[in-house]
């Protein structure tokens, strides 16, 4: 009955994001009443294995008491301190001190914000005020990247390029321009990583001599694109893309929001690709999702010419709960967490997905199996020759899901016939096990879709 009452209390008055509205009134929400580890149990007492560890950002897995009583102590101690007037709290200042040691390169400087979205809105301000402070206001373009996502602000969502953020918002801006995705799997180009990173410079350089080499800002990319798709470009790419903004003094901004806390291995994928981007956005795992947070990483360059260009005067950005204490509290202890052994598991249990995943090649419906660490996307295609992705009309991606929740699994599954996986780094070997089992029965499912079999037909 109560279960009932929620879901009605629910179609009656809450918004739910990226969803659609009276799609989702005919569906009805699921009610998930708690978790632990890597499992979440709907208020029916259904479990399942979260695969996709909430949005992405679970990275620790549920019910770390430790997380829990760190958020407590500092409830009681000091629940708010505002960053303005030049205030501030302990927590938050041990956390970007540590943030800041673990960092790539000169990546000193943490701006605290509530999650990534706002990161990226505050990198588009921060951005702006460096090249009026540098005495080039006519640098005014973004270029981000085709099947990339940087959030769902209202500026922000423009840099995004996944067509459901831009449809009726008026998207994307005269000044927001896209270069073609990587995308391996279906690069005109082919597989060939050499060829890919080719053709991604040249897409890049003409797009900036389309622009103008003086007028282009900056230039935003995920290590790997997230909600694309799992797409993983080349190793070496990134840093070819970062080395070619430097020698047009375009500055760099890493899209890590997904990417960062042990997600696909180390502790942020720019160090792993060796780059020192000149802005870089977290979020999601650095507090493991238990609290709102989110932070911009600011290079020495970058923040020594804002605060030269500034002088005395302040600098007009700010949040409410940037830099809130008790999300600060959270993150420093998650960040104990993942070095005091999630990390090393992550490797373990990320080693194990693969090859697991990679068991699935032979399954009539899989065409491409992609990812790194605790990160995958497995594409559906009805024909591996041509790559014939999976009928739009017959909505994959909602029928899909819907048979991996009842099977007592939780992945991601996207409109372009792409599953995403992003489990928690504290999977066991059990739980890693159970994602592939109930992937390998899902898709046998799918494979007796009506419109599937007449798509192969």
């Amino acid at each position: 009955m109560l279960a009932n009452s929620l879901i009605e209390l629910d179609r009656a008055h809450l918004i739910h994001p990226v969803s659609s509205y009276r799609g989702h009134e005919r569906q009805g929400v699921r009610v998930l009443k708690s978790a632990h580890g890597a499992t979440v149990t709907e208020a029916n007492g259904h479990q399942l294995v979260d695969g996709f560890a909430g949005l992405w950002c679970v990275n620790a897995g549920y019910g770390h008491d430790s997380i829990v009583e760190a958020a407590a102590r500092q409830l009681r101690e000091l629940p708010y301190a505002t960053g303005y007037f030049d205030l501030g709290s302990e927590p938050a200042i041990r956390l970007a001190a540590e943030l800041a040691e673990r960092a790539p390169g000169d990546l000193n400087r943490v701006y605290f914000t509530l999650g990534g979205s706002d990161a990226v809105d505050s990198t588009i301000r921060f951005v702006r005020y460096y090249w009026n402070a540098k005495g080039q206001p006519q640098r005014d373009q973004f270029i981000s990247i085709q099947q990339g996502y940087h959030g769902s602000s209202t500026v922000g969502a423009g840099l995004t390029a996944l067509p459901a953020f831009h449809a009726g918002f008026g998207l994307p801006f005269d000044w927001q321009h896209k270069i073609p995705s990587p995308y391996p799997y279906r690069n005109p180009v082919g597989m060939d990583d050499a060829a890919i990173t080719a053709a991604s410079l040249a897409a890049l350089k003409a797009k900036i001599e389309e622009i103008g080499a003086d007028r282009v800002a900056a230039f935003y990319a995920e290590p790997i694109q997230g909600s694309g798709g799992v797409i993983v470009p080349p190793r070496g790419w990134i840093k070819a893309m970062c080395d070619l903004c430097k020698e047009h003094g375009i500055l760099f901004i890493a899209d890590e929001v997904i990417t960062g806390f042990g997600r696909t291995g180390p502790l942020f994928a720019c160090a792993d690709e060796g780059i020192v981007p000149d802005l870089m956005t977290v979020a999601k795992g650095l507090t493991s999702g238990y609290v709102p947070m989110g932070a911009v990483f600011m290079s020495d360059g970058v923040y020594d010419v804002m605060a030269e260009g500034a002088g005395m005067a302040a600098i007009g950005h700010g949040y409410t709960y940037s830099a809130h204490p008790v999300s600060a509290a959270v993150a420093l202890e998650v960040l104990r967490l993942y070095e005091g052994g999630l990390l090393e598991n992550g490797v373990k249990a990320g080693a194990r997905l693969k090859e697991g995943l990679t068991s699935l090649a032979d399954h009539p419906l899989v065409g491409d199996i992609r990812g790194r660490g605790m990160l995958y996307g497995v594409e559906l295609v009805t024909d591996k020759a041509k790559k014939t992705p999976l009928p739009a009309e017959s909505q994959p991606a909602r029928h899909i899901f819907d048979r991996a929740w009842d099977n007592g699994l939780v992945i991601r599954a996207f409109p372009q016939g792409v599953l995403g996986y992003a489990p928690p780094l504290c999977c066991t070997e059990a739980d890693i096990d159970a994602i592939v089992e109930r992937t390998r029965k899902t898709l046998d499912q799918t494979l007796e879709d009506p419109a599937i079999r007449q798509a192969m037909a």
